[in-house]
This record gives C-alpha cells, sequence and structure tokens, in this order.
C-alpha cells in the first residue's frame, strides 16, 4: 500500500502573476483578431507594394522584354535624363505657394467661425463642399474658369477694363492657379480640424490672459497657437504629404505645360512609366519622392513635438 502524494503548494502571488500573464495574452490575442484586417490590408497594399517598387528601381524593365538587374543606375539617370532635378523643384514652387496660403485661410475661417456668428453652420458646409467633389472635376470647371476666351474671369476683368491672359498657358501664372484651385477645394476641410482644435481651447485661459493684460494679439500667439500644435501639425503633415504627390489637378489643366512649367514629380513618374514604359526609373522616381517626403515629415513631428500643458488649478 503506497502512501498518499503530498499536495503541491503553490505560493499565491505566483498563482496571481500566472493569472495576470493569461489574461494579457487573451488581450494580445484579442487584439490582434480585431487589428487582422487591417494590418493584412497594409501588408497586401502597402509594404509589399513598396518593396516591390524598390526592387523594381534597381532593374530595367519595359513592361514586355524580362526585367534586367542595372543596380543603382537609374538613380543617375532620373537626374541626368529625364529632368527629375526639375521636376522636383517645381513640386516644391507648388508646395509653397499651396501651404502657406492654405494653412493660414483655414485657420483664420476656423477662427470667424469660433465666434459663433448667425448662420455658421451653414457657412461650415458651404466651406466643406469643395473637397467633397473630384479634383478632376474641379480641374476642369477651373479650366473652364480660366480660359482666355470664354472663361468667367477674364469676363470679369474685361468688364472693368482689364484683358486678362492666357491663365494656364502662361509659366508665370499656370502654377499659381494650380494651387488657387488646390487651396479653393481644401481650405474648407482643414478649417474643421483648426476649428474642432480651437473649441477644445479652455475659455478661462483667455480669461486669465485678458486679467494680466495680454492683448487679442498676445493671446493668440501665447495660448491659442500653442494650443493649436496637434491639430497643426496634422493639416501640415497631411496637406505637405498630400501637395508632394499631387497629380490629378495638373494632369487635367495644364498635362505640365507649358512647356514642363507644371511638370510636377507624380506627373514626370507617370510620364516616365506609361508613355515612356521606362518603369525602372519611374520606380526610382518614386523611391527618391518617398524617401524625401518621409524626411519632411519627420523634420516636422520633430519641430512639433513640443507641448505646451496649461493646468487649471
Amino acid at each position: 500500500m503506497t502512501a498518499a502524494a503530498a499536495p503541491i503548494l503553490v505560493p499565491k502571488h505566483e498563482k496571481t502573476a500566472d493569472t495576470a500573464e493569461a489574461a494579457e495574452r487573451r488581450q494580445v490575442r484579442s487584439a490582434f483578431t480585431f487589428l487582422a484586417p487591417s494590418l493584412i490590408g497594409v501588408v497586401l497594399f502597402l509594404v509589399i507594394p513598396v518593396i516591390f517598387v524598390i526592387i523594381l528601381s534597381l532593374t530595367q524593365w519595359n513592361l514586355l522584354t524580362p526585367i534586367r538587374w542595372v543596380g543603382f543606375s537609374n538613380y543617375a539617370n532620373i537626374f541626368r535624363f529625364d529632368g527629375f532635378g526639375h521636376s522636383l523643384l517645381v513640386t516644391a514652387y507648388y508646395v509653397l505657394l499651396n501651404i502657406p496660403f492654405q494653412t493660414v485661410l483655414a485657420l483664420g475661417l476656423a477662427m470667424l467661425l469660433n465666434n459663433k456668428l448667425p448662420g455658421s453652420g451653414l457657412i461650415r458646409v458651404i466651406c466643406v463642399l469643395p473637397f467633397l467633389a473630384t479634383p478632376v472635376a474641379m480641374g476642369i470647371v477651373w479650366n473652364w474658369f480660366f480660359s482666355p476666351t470664354t472663361g468667367i474671369i477674364n469676363e470679369l476683368l474685361g468688364h472693368i477694363g482689364i484683358t486678362g491672359p492666357a491663365w494656364l498657358s502662361n509659366s508665370a501664372t499656370a502654377m499659381p492657379v494650380i494651387a488657387f484651385a488646390n487651396i479653393w477645394q481644401y481650405v474648407g476641410y482643414n478649417m474643421l480640424f483648426f476649428l474642432a482644435g480651437l473649441q477644445a481651447v479652455p475659455a478661462a485661459l483667455y480669461e486669465a490672459a485678458g486679467l494680466d493684460g495680454a492683448s487679442k494679439v498676445q493671446q493668440f500667439r501665447r495660448v491659442t497657437l500653442p494650443l493649436l500644435r496637434p491639430a497643426l501639425l496634422f493639416v501640415l503633415v497631411t496637406s505637405v504629404i498630400g501637395s508632394f504627390q499631387v497629380f490629378d489637378t495638373v494632369y487635367v489643366m495644364t498635362d505640365g505645360g507649358p512647356g514642363n512649367a507644371t511638370q510636377v514629380a507624380n506627373l514626370n513618374i507617370y510620364n516616365t512609366a506609361f508613355a515612356g514604359f521606362r518603369i525602372g526609373e519611374a520606380s526610382a522616381m518614386s523611391v527618391v519622392l518617398f524617401v524625401l517626403i518621409l524626411i519632411i515629415t519627420v523634420a516636422q513631428f520633430r519641430y512639433f513635438n513640443r507641448r505646451t500643458v496649461y493646468e487649471i488649478a
């Protein structure tokens, strides 16, 4: 007859730790279950295509013949023969025309509507309506507006004795007109983010600043702008990325002309890939543009990394 085995005693704190670890593992599994559809989409439609483009940038391919490995020669060729450097400068010019005016107008509209003026709800809807239209449709409409012969703009100028130029056929005015069309379409959209940020600023901060003798300008600089950093970061990052990727508006309105005055980077990539059938060089352009946007985005995050925090007792 054998003796009964003595029960194994497990310390209570070890049981608690095992239970906590099991609960944490269950939470992680549940999180991955819910995130799996999005993760699969990101991997299939973002990560894998980016890796594929990087590989293609090191090859020579015209969609018909077999792929041939050429190394980094495409990166030299795009600046020597394809005018990619010029298209980057044109894109930077477009960004400089677009972002400052768009941001200032959006912030000004938000501050105006934040005062709860009569009809402010209707004004918000009107300001956001252009964003709902596609850039291609807006490009066609603005082409008609700025037509040198039948356009409304030149018709209005003619009534006051001014002969309007051929806006989109003049290298000096073509890019400002494209930037104007983009500003008109997206200023209301960005205004919504600024308005949300302004409405989150506690009124007590303005009251305290007023009691300390701060003027409206000083309140804007010392209270409003610091607390709008998150909204300003979002608006600038998304607007700069979108501006560097501009394509459809330029393609519809000028197709890169006159000459190559509006030949932005994405249009150059498109023409190189689907008109010249130089897939490797177009991929190299895409990689360079991606790296440039990444550097600018990281720089923006680093600049706005500082946060101003106010505590109300």
